[in-house]
């Protein structure tokens, strides 16, 4: 009996490690029908073409989507909707990432950093859009993290370094990432809440990997990542980490424990215990109305 296709969602497809995951994918035997959202699907559809996959195997759609502009989010969640009809969705990768200080004039109108809607508002928006397919599916949510939430250890600067033009020498890209981070318990506690809830939560770090397209936004004399540290680690690895977090079976028993390391293991909640902080979740997870409202989106 042939293997039934799995679906998967998600953001950042279009290069780096998201495209490499994809690839990875497109490769195996188990067929899978992909929806994915790029800024510019012509170039995107074009890459993947290059790749040739075999399309009487797999499906590949791939809708607009400006993760910086909210807007788009929602006619992505709702295109992706249309598009998926009565299949279930099996995965939803939350891959998208941008590692930048400050913002380009007059690159936005949101109060918040292009930074923090990438990596963490447009994708929370996502999830609460996709909501009800993605607990009727009983889906796996993987969230693409950072060690970088390390860097965090101030919560009470938060809204500093993720405003608009934030005025600060901390890192954004790791106060973004640790917002995303307490996003991703937000979305365990809230999906587990329901009776007989199958929804799981899985936050992945894929390592130090310097060939990714992360620090393109960087401002001038800003480092990316060192090619030649000794942590340093291939794209084609940082993928197989994500790879990982959608198949790993052995999920801890406590759903506080959700991040999986690059090299294989449950990382310990006192690592990343400041994103433990419920009321701090809160504060960082807002719902659908106050988001449309506060970035201007229309009902």
């Amino acid at each position: 009996m042939a293997n039934l296709a799995k679906t998967i969602v998600a953001t950042g497809a279009t290069s780096g490690l998201g495209f490499e995951l994809v690839k990875q994918l497109l490769a195996q035997t188990q067929p899978y029908k992909f929806i994915l959202g790029a800024r510019d699907t012509q170039r995107t559809q074009a890459a993947y073409d290059e790749f040739q996959y075999d399309g009487t195997r797999h499906s590949l759609t791939i809708l607009p989507l400006e993760l910086a502009n909210l807007a788009t989010v929602k006619s992505f969640a709702q295109q992706a909707l249309q598009k998926l009809g009565q299949d279930p969705v099996d995965y939803l990768v939350l891959n998208a990432g941008m590692a930048r200080n400050d913002d380009a004039p007059g690159s936005g109108t949101s109060r918040w950093s292009d930074s923090y809607l990438v990596n963490h508002l447009a994708q929370h928006y996502l999830t609460h859009l996709l909501r009800s397919k993605l607990e009727a599916s009983g889906s796996r949510i993987v969230v693409v993290s950072s060690g970088a939430i390390r860097g965090v250890t101030d919560t009470s600067v938060l809204d500093q370094d993720n405003k608009r033009h934030p005025a600060t020498e901390r890192s954004v890209y790791s106060a973004t990432k640790f917002t995303q981070l307490l996003g991703a318990h937000w979305w365990q506690r809230a999906l587990k809440a329901r009776p007989n809830a199958k929804c799981t939560v899985v936050a992945v770090s894929p390592g130090l990997i310097p060939g990714t397209n992360l620090a393109r936004h960087m401002a001038a004399g800003q480092q990316g990542p060192d090619p030649n540290h000794p942590d340093a680690k291939s794209v084609a690895t940082g993928a197989q980490s994500i790879l990982a977090a959608l198949t790993r079976d052995d999920l801890p028993a406590d759903p506080e424990q959700l991040f999986l390391t690059s090299w294989g293991e449950w990382w310990p909640k006192d690592v990343y215990g400041l994103s433990l902080d419920t009321k701090l979740q809160e504060k960082w997870c807002p719902g659908v109305e106050e988001i449309e409202r506060e970035e201007g989106i229309s009902a």
